[in-house]
């Protein structure tokens, strides 16, 4: 008799049955083809003392978005750098971290520009250098712009009175209708408020257009000078005003993120009735642009 694992016994002359004996023995099964595996055994062909390759940001703990980060950080404490020198900083490959500057330039958070070299330069044209552009030093830190502009006004309201505020925004709203105006200027009256939404897009409002039973709205998902408006509400009326003069026709403010709300609403009264007589509105297509916020 044949004493087996587990206190089981195969009885003498009883043929050796490998499947109920033998049973699991750490054998992993791979895809139909492939070489069976034990566990815990190497690839096959890796060195003993090899390791996966893991990508360079996942070596660092993070993606894309914390090399850019770092990026950033090196730029705004040691200024202008080349790619060579970004790359051994974050012991990063050539090619990685040209695919990240090369995003960082299309998305405007720096730009290329040329350092004057210190001494006798060598041969060849000199390196190029990245620089970090008033985005990218947004992404940087917080600004004190809207602060700054706000304190500046309410110097104006307490030395030259309200009214001198109200002359401030006026002007300011003169200068954005002179700025959009091109945009609308023959423009056909039915189409020319998706016209003006694109060209907010264009100066950075992240305008659309729709169409609802009682006319259009025009809706403005990124306001510049927000915090601003919030304690100044008179931008907003100028921005208002500028709105009417552009259209050629009453308009009516619903809604502004200064005020609280999610988008800059204004409504844009309609015809009930088109020039093919059906009676449905005139259908206006939903246009909506995007856009680099800059400062």
């Amino acid at each position: 008799m044949v004493t087996l694992g587990a206190g089981r016994a195969r009885p003498a002359g009883t043929p050796f049955d490998g499947a109920r004996e033998i049973g699991h023995t750490g054998v992993v099964k791979s895809r139909q083809g492939a070489a069976p595996r034990l566990e815990g055994s190497r690839p096959e062909g890796l060195r003993p003392d090899s390791q996966p390759s893991v990508p360079p940001d996942a070596a660092h703990g993070g993606g894309d978005g914390r090399t850019r980060d770092r990026v950033v950080r090196i730029l705004l404490e040691s200024g202008p750098a080349t790619a060579a020198e970004l790359a051994r900083r974050l012991d990063l490959s050539s090619a990685a971290i040209r695919r990240h500057l090369d995003a960082m330039v299309s998305d405007g958070i720096i730009t290329p520009t040329t350092v004057r070299a210190r001494g006798p330069r060598g041969r060849g044209r000199p390196a190029r250098h990245y620089a970090l552009t008033d985005a990218g030093h947004e992404v940087a830190g917080p600004t004190a712009y809207s602060e700054l502009a706000a304190s500046a006004l309410r110097f104006l309201a307490e030395t030259c009175g309200p009214a001198a505020v109200a002359r401030f925004a006026e002007t300011r709203g003169r200068e954005l209708e002179l700025r959009l105006a091109h945009a609308v200027g023959r423009v056909p009256a039915d189409r020319r408020p998706a016209a003006l939404a694109a060209a907010m897009t264009e100066a950075g409002y992240a305008a659309s257009v729709s169409q609802v039973p009682s006319g259009t709205q025009i809706c403005q998902h990124h306001c510049p000078v927000q915090h601003v408006a919030e304690e100044f509400p008179e931008l907003c009326d100028a921005e208002t005003a500028a709105l009417s003069r552009l259209l050629h026709t009453h308009v009516q403010r619903l809604a502004t993120i200064a005020h609280g709300d999610g988008v800059c609403t204004t409504h844009v009264p309609g015809k009930s009735v088109t020039a093919t007589g059906t009676g449905a509105p005139a259908p206006v297509a939903h246009t909506s642009v995007p856009v680099r916020i800059t400062t």
